[in-house]
């Protein structure tokens, strides 16, 4: 499966009238990244960026002054996707966004079946949030420091780790089969992994002391100790 982990910066926050004018994207096959990427800025024409938009982004109209428009680059958007599904964090907007400027060159839509929106992904596995790529980030560990500001290729490329980690993604690597001598094999990158087994478990290391110190421990505490429910 195909799956395409993108991000757009915009003029403004109007799908309407405002344009986009950065798109990121990041080509997943079978949940695992494939090298392939698209990153493009793009002329939003007549359209001057809002002064709240370049504080989150820093892209100035300056800057975009000699940029593609978004016709130029309409074809290279659509051959990258192909039939991948668009992936986005709180992809209403991105989506939204990108429907208005196909609309505006007499282009199909991109239907709702196609689009996966990882913001109500995080939502629903994680209801008392919160949930921005930045909180998400540093949920999982994944190293977010050099975003200094929004930007449409970081912000896939930390996207596609999140993610990767939200839907178990990375899990699919790890294979664990019994091996004939006795032990796990687990396959890993560079080759197979045996971890060995022993023969006969280990003597216990508590001391009879111990053991009756821990079960007047328990009794004390009566049936609602949590060991109650192991101690069979």
């Amino acid at each position: 499966m195909r799956e395409i982990i993108f991000d757009t910066e915009t003029t403004g926050l109007d799908s309407r009238e405002d344009r986009v004018i950065e798109i990121g994207g990041v080509e997943l096959e079978n949940q695992f990244p494939t090298g392939r990427t698209i990153h493009l800025y793009i002329n939003p024409a007549d359209r001057k960026v809002h002064p709240d938009a370049l504080a989150v982004h820093g892209i100035t109209d300056e800057f975009l002054k000699d940029k593609p428009s978004f016709a130029e680059v309409a074809d290279q958007i659509l051959d990258f996707f192909g039939d991948a599904r668009w992936v986005a964090h709180n992809a209403t907007f991105d989506i939204g966004f990108i429907n208005a400027e196909f609309e505006r060159l007499g282009l199909p839509p991109i239907v709702n079946e196609r689009v996966t929106d990882t913001l109500a992904l995080a939502r629903r596995k994680h209801p008392m949030g919160p949930n921005s790529l930045d909180a998400l980030c540093r949920r999982y560990g994944i190293d977010n420091s050099h975003r200094a500001k929004h930007g449409a290729l970081l912000d896939s490329e930390l996207l596609a780790e999140v993610y990767i980690e939200m839907i178990g993604g990375r899990q699919a690597a790890l294979g664990l089969v019994t091996s004939e001598i006795g032990g796990l094999t687990i396959e890993a990158d560079d080759g197979p992994i045996i971890v060995m087994q022993r023969e006969r478990p280990l003597r216990p290391r508590l001391t009879e002391t111990e053991l009756a110190a821990h079960a007047a421990l328990v009794s004390k505490i009566g049936v609602k100790a949590i060991w109650v429910k192991y101690s069979g």
